[in-house]
């Protein structure tokens, strides 16, 4: 083979697939600047992450290319939206093998994941993904992954695939950690250093993603027991899937894969003892978050402002269409003031606003949210005015002023605020609010917790069990039976 000793191809395809939003992710939802990406564009893509850490490292060793095959980056209504269509999967995995051929041959592969995509028709994309890419470049090239920890994986991925990396903690701190690892292990498996084997186990846990927070015991106690066995035995790698409940797929729930150098019997015993640890834990896994009604969330803000510790952070974890107005129209109800409300989705009313080029300092008379299914509730009426409208990160946005000292922001699409301090750039002192209503389930942790910011933090959802529900049985799920899943029936475990 002629050119440099150690060719790598480098692909993406990522979603975290709600299945039961009414809008599906369609080809033109990957498809805005930027994205897909091929050669140093997609390398550059998400430095900090899991790309970041794989480019880096594996730029380390001497004598590797990489080659960027066309890839789409994370589609522009990232997290709020439904199935993948069959035409977006399709479309981007041709052009991905299509390249893989003219562009062969390789020596390794790095697929840049997530795990819980759901596609139309395709009952694991991520394992097909690694079946069609294992079709082209033989039985001979390693194939290694990065993955979120929720990733609704099972044993079919890795019989096409030779390595997996999650990240451990939620947040995801570790997606950088991640992607180095990956770099690294494929580079040392292709000189032949490393050799592959592994184990897989579900274990029948099924669990809302907002209970998942690796900030206390006991999803902290996986974490650490996972970190345990990868410090004792050098060259053992654990992954620990909590698993994604939203999307309606036959691998959904609890995955344990391990990872060693060769020693598949170290493997099966690793992936033993962290299961057997998760089952032995699982009511505790189920009961370790408190999360309130919305009118309950809202009362024990205002006794919080009462008593000083502000800033409270009231997080609307169940919103997975962006657009609910349930925390909102309790916010009117109880008359809370000095309240800063991020987001409220409503792509008809930011297109209107841009069309009309909105600006600040205009008067503001619409209805915003709601609609958006039955989960999202009504539209609720503001009045007040415009602090701000501008575009950015593919969005149109608009800050509101409205009531008491309350300010609402409207997105085109569902956002998450991970820290309090990006919403400055919409003319807003951050300092000044007493509550921050946001739309995240353990994300906003980092921005809000970790570093001390918020003195009170209350988790909320509204009463019916909607769509990001704890409530799993409120789901209208086709594809999975929960009573073969704790606490929804009486499972075996081991089987």
């Amino acid at each position: 083979m002629t050119g440099p000793l150690i060719r790598i191809a480098v692909l993406h395809f990522s979603h975290e697939t709600v299945t039961f939003l009414k809008n599906d992710t369609t080809l033109d939802d990957f498809i805005y600047p930027g994205s897909p990406a091929k050669g140093e564009a997609l390398l550059k893509f998400d430095a900090k992450s899991y790309m970041g850490g794989f480019v880096k490292m594996a730029r380390e060793f001497d004598g590797v290319e990489l080659v960027g095959i066309e890839s789409p980056w994370w589609p522009k209504t990232s997290i709020g939206s439904g199935w993948v269509t069959h035409e977006a999967y399709e479309t981007f995995v041709g052009r991905m093998i299509a390249e893989l051929e003219a562009s062969g041959p390789f020596h390794g592969v790095y697929l840049c994941l997530h795990g819980a995509m759901a596609v139309r028709g395709v009952a694991r994309p991520e394992a097909e993904l690694a079946r069609r890419v294992r079709g082209v470049v033989g039985p001979k090239v390693f194939i290694a992954a990065t993955f979120d920890l929720h990733g609704n994986e099972d044993e079919e991925f890795l019989k096409h695939a030779d390595m997996a990396f999650a990240v451990k903690y939620f947040p995801h701190y570790d997606g950088y950690l991640q992607g180095e690892r990956a770099a690294r292990t494929l580079v040392r498996a292709i000189r032949g250093d490393y050799r592959p084997a592994h184990a897989t186990l579900k274990v029948p846990i099924i669990s809302a993603t907002v209970l998942q927070w690796t900030g206390a015991s006991p999803w902290m106690d996986l974490v650490q027991r996972a970190l345990t066995w990868e410090a004792r035995e050098p060259d053992v790698y654990v992954n620990v899937f909590f698993g994604f409940p939203f999307a309606d797929v036959p691998d959904v729930g609890m995955t344990i894969q391990v990872l060693t150098n060769g020693n598949p019997e170290l493997a099966a015993k690793v992936a033993r003892d962290m299961a057997d640890a998760a089952w032995r834990q699982r009511e505790a896994l189920l009961n370790s978050t408190k999360v309130y009604s919305i009118a309950e969330g809202v009362a024990l803000a205002k006794q919080a402002i009462q008593r000083g510790e502000t800033p409270v952070v009231l997080a609307d974890h169940s919103d997975r269409s962006g657009s609910a107005t349930w925390l909102l129209k309790e916010i009117f109800a109880q008359d809370l003031s000095n309240t800063l409300i991020a987001t409220i989705t409503d792509a008809a009313v930011t297109a209107k606003l841009k069309a009309q080029g909105a600006k600040a300092g205009d008067a503001f008379d619409m209805e915003i949210g709601g609609l958006a299914d039955e989960s999202a509730g009504q539209p609720v009426h503001i009045q007040g005015t415009i602090l701000k409208a501008v575009e950015g990160y593919g969005q149109f946005w608009v800050s509101i002023k409205f009531g008491r000292d309350n300010v609402v922001i409207l997105s085109t699409y569902l956002v998450q605020i991970l820290e309090p301090f990006s919403l400055g750039n919409m003319a807003l002192d951050v300092s000044a609010f007493r509550v921050m209503a946001i739309k995240s389930r353990v994300h906003f942790r980092r921005g809000f917790h970790d570093n001390g910011f918020a003195k009170t933090i209350l988790l909320v959802e509204p009463e019916q069990p909607f769509l990001g529900t704890v409530r799993l049985d409120g789901l209208p799920y086709e594809n999975v039976d929960l009573k073969q899943f704790y606490p929804y029936g009486n499972p075996v475990f081991p089987a």
